[in-house]
């Protein structure tokens, strides 16, 4: 009895524990989702926020906005690029771990260029736009030869494979009209009986009508009348009279 109860403990317990590792998978799943959203969201509308600064504050801080809006462009291009390659081709592991590199030179110049939008000297402004246009032209050239790079590299394999299934098919379309036809075998005589060691030896061919009429007797065309049976009520013919 004790033992019925330790097992239906035990299972319970096994119950318990798979429910709350589904619950927690099933929170962190929702919240890893809300997170993104959220994420996503927050760039839409920084983004929405600096191209707005670009058009309607000209000037040091129109540029720092365009800066800004440039470097971020670039890099999650470059990003969603990687990311989305890498599950193709492990080689790109590499490219991204460079990626992650530059990524943390592009968050420091980021948050220069924000820390810059509410700089109130003019005169520091204007003079530190050169060199922070020379960083974000460097970062985002570096972002871009990746991105198109790991494009490229895509594209020359997608083009390898149309090559290789193009050939494939060429040779079999090939094969299937490649079609060959025999010449009918001429028709041949029948094969002559074996002869009868009682006939002659001479080579005996099938009958024909006329050799079956030579050898059946001959039989009259018309079979003769036989004699005619005689009734008692038919008269009998007069005996022809002599003179």
């Amino acid at each position: 009895m004790e033992a019925v109860i330790t097992v239906i403990a035990l299972l319970f317990l096994l119950f318990v524990v798979l429910g709350v590792y589904a619950t927690v998978k099933v929170v962190g799943a929702a919240k890893r989702g809300v997170d993104r959203t959220i994420s996503q969201a927050r760039r839409t509308v920084e983004d929405t926020t600096l191209r707005a600064k670009t058009l309607a504050q000209p000037g040091p801080l129109g540029e720092l906005a365009q800066l800004r809006l440039k470097l971020r462009t670039s890099m999650r291009a470059t990003q969603d690029a990687l990311h989305a390659g890498v599950t193709e081709d492990e080689s790109l592991k590499e490219s991204i771990g460079l990626f992650e590199r530059l990524s943390a030179h592009g968050h420091e110049l980021d948050a220069d260029l924000k820390r810059l939008e509410t700089e109130p000297d003019r005169r520091t402004l204007i003079s530190l736009l050169p060199g922070l246009r020379e960083r974000t032209e460097r970062i985002t050239h570096s972002a871009d030869s990746l991105r198109w790079a790991a494009r490229d590299r895509a594209h020359r394999f997608a083009d390898d494979d149309l090559d290789s299934l193009s050939a494939q098919i060429d040779v079999e379309a090939g094969a299937l009209r490649h079609w060959t036809t025999e010449p009918e075998s001429a028709a041949s005589w029948p094969e002559a009986p074996a002869p009868d060691p009682a006939a002659s030896d001479g080579q005996t061919w099938p009958d024909s009508p006329e050799s079956r009429t030579a050898e059946e007797p001959t039989r009259p065309a018309i079979t003769p009348p036989g004699q005619r049976p005689v009734y008692p009520w038919q008269k009998k013919p007069r005996p022809e009279s002599t003179t």
